[in-house]
């Protein structure tokens, strides 16, 4: 019998051998259900979660293909145990439907009557409920569908939500295809999301998710308010729109900082959308300026907390969430499939790859030792300042300057956390800094500057780390980071992920400091990359520096 690559255990832990010829076709097989926990070298965890295997089964994955995925590759026996929860976990999605009666409205019908009894009885619904029309069926309020999917979310009966979404106000949106078209996953994408009403498309950066966003608006003919992650963000949203569909300037408005125009089409930024003035949120009053046919929600696993709370009003509205990745640091990806919707499309960033729409991607860990003096300031700084002590080590300079050198003539991001860093960085290669600081104007200058190669090399502040759209950035150098955050390593390798025009590679580099904490912080940003397939080289600062010069006798 052949060996599996895969040891499945009865705690829903999955173990992955990295180095077996079938590893990568299992990956691929459980990444639908599982979430990858720990990537060392050789074996890599996953876990099996019910929010998993219930956005599985939201993206049309049924437990009989998550059950073959297990035994295909499990190279022991399977606990029968594990795989009767995962079939009674996948079957509890959708024993609860909400729908809509012509007689009643918006009602909570259940195709298992015992769990309407058992929800309806729980205290976490109290106000949500209405009158009991049948057996299996009780009136739910309207206003309090996307807190009823929330409440049930969590005890564990996600319900599936077949209300039907209002049309909005009519506006008419073309794509205008000339010289390109929908890449064949980005139409399966926007099939995918239109067949199940709202959720969320997941595709690396890079492949393509404002184009989706397009194609979505062009399906629904209605007014959109798309939500962005900052004003850079908003304007290529714009830029796109103008180049790609049949919208024209005065059709598409910027509810930023800057300005606060509704129209059609308005693009906003969470940040002003999230601005608390009195204990208020003057701004959200946005979601109901218009009546809005569709609500693009991009970088959908970075939606601050206030948005939440006003989307669950917003549930008879279609909502497209659009990330690269689905995990959220603060947990709340149960929020996520309950208000925005469940996962309805997801490509394998090797898969996009392999289709040559995204550029191949070395990823390299350089680590740097520490000097005796940086060592005794490490030891001696209260735990909550370490990361940013070994993070911003003066040692990983001339580190970053040799790689620089290595990849001349190419276009190099350097990345951090950390302004004084980067400031530092800036000043010690001579190049410019684009931080939260920096106005806008300046921001859309510098980035001009880079995208059409007068300027070869940029640093950059978190803000680098979301929407911005670089398709010439081939080579990432990550010096600081969010302390582990998964999400952010997914995005920085993005930003270098666009096909290049001569079909070249793509150089991912972070520079970490060794027997500190960054490399733990390290270690766990990587997971969600070794999780769609990339592997990490790890290499010591001497093998990029060279060997020293020799001293001058004299």
């Amino acid at each position: 019998m052949a060996q599996g690559p895969l040891i499945v255990q009865s705690d829903k832990t999955l173990l992955l051998e990295v180095d077996h010829p079938d590893a990568d076709a299992c990956r691929m097989a459980i990444a639908v259900f599982a979430e990858l926990e720990r990537a060392p070298e050789h074996v890599h965890t996953y876990r099996i979660t019910p929010l998993g295997l219930w956005n599985a089964r939201a993206a049309g994955h049924d437990a009989e293909s998550v059950v073959d995925a297990l035994l295909r590759y499990s190279r022991y026996p399977v606990p029968h145990a594990l795989l009767m929860d995962v079939a009674e976990t996948m079957d509890r999605y959708g024993r609860l439907q909400l729908v809509n009666d012509p007689a009643h409205g918006l009602v909570l019908r259940a195709l298992d009557r015992a769990v309407l009894v058992e929800v309806t009885r729980s205290k976490k619904l109290a106000g949500m409920l209405g009158a009991r029309i049948d057996d299996d069926t009780v009136v739910v309020f309207p206003s309090e569908r996307g807190r009823l999917k929330q409440a049930l979310l969590k005890l564990g009966w996600p319900a599936e939500d077949l209300a039907g979404y209002v049309d909005g106000e009519a506006h008419p949106i073309a794509l205008v295809e000339e010289g390109w078209a929908l890449r064949p996953y980005q139409r399966q994408a926007v099939d995918s999301f239109w067949a199940g009403g709202s959720g969320v498309v997941v595709l690396p950066c890079g492949a393509g998710k404002t184009l989706v966003g397009a194609a979505a608006m062009a399906r629904a003919q209605a007014t959109t308010l798309i939500l962005v992650t900052n004003t850079v963000a908003g304007r290529q949203w714009k830029r796109e729109l103008l180049a790609r569909t049949s919208l024209t300037e005065e059709e598409i408005g910027e509810y930023s900082g800057e300005r606060k125009e509704i129209r059609p089409v308005t693009i906003a930024t969470y940040q002003v959308l999230t601005t608390r003035r009195k204990g208020t949120y003057p701004h959200l009053d946005l979601f109901g300026a218009r009546d809005w046919g569709l609500v693009i929600y991009d970088e959908v696993h970075l939606l601050p907390a206030p948005i939440f709370r006003f989307t669950a009003d917003l549930q008879a509205r279609r909502r497209l969430g659009l990330t690269a990745t689905l995990v959220r640091e603060d947990g709340r990806e149960g929020d996520v499939f309950s208000l925005i919707g469940p996962k309805r499309y997801d490509a394998p960033w090797k898969d996009i790859e392999a289709q040559g729409w995204i550029a191949p991607a070395e990823c390299v860990e350089v680590r740097v030792t520490l000097t005796d003096a940086e060592r005794l300031a490490y030891a001696t700084t209260d735990p909550e300042d370490r990361y940013r002590v070994a993070a911003t080590a003066r040692t990983k300079l001339p580190v970053v300057k040799a790689l620089v050198e290595r990849h001349a003539g190419e276009q190099i991001l350097i990345i951090g956390a950390y302004l004084e860093q980067l400031s530092e960085l800036a000043e010690y290669l001579d190049v410019p800094v684009l931080q939260g600081s920096t106005t806008t104007r300046e921001r859309e200058r510098l980035l001009d500057a880079f995208r059409s190669g007068r300027l070869s090399t940029l640093v950059i502040s978190k803000v680098g780390n979301f929407s911005i759209d670089l398709p010439e950035a081939a080579v990432a150098i990550q010096v600081s980071g969010t302390f582990g955050s998964r999400q952010e390593e997914a995005q920085r390798l993005g930003r270098i992920l666009r096909p290049k025009a001569d079909g070249r590679q793509a150089h991912f580099y972070t520079v970490v400091s060794r027997d500190t904490i960054d490399t733990e912080y390290a270690a766990h940003r990587q997971r969600f990359l070794a999780e769609q397939g990339y592997a990490y080289t790890i290499t010591d600062a001497d093998d990029v520096l060279g060997p020293p010069l020799p001293t001058d006798p004299a």
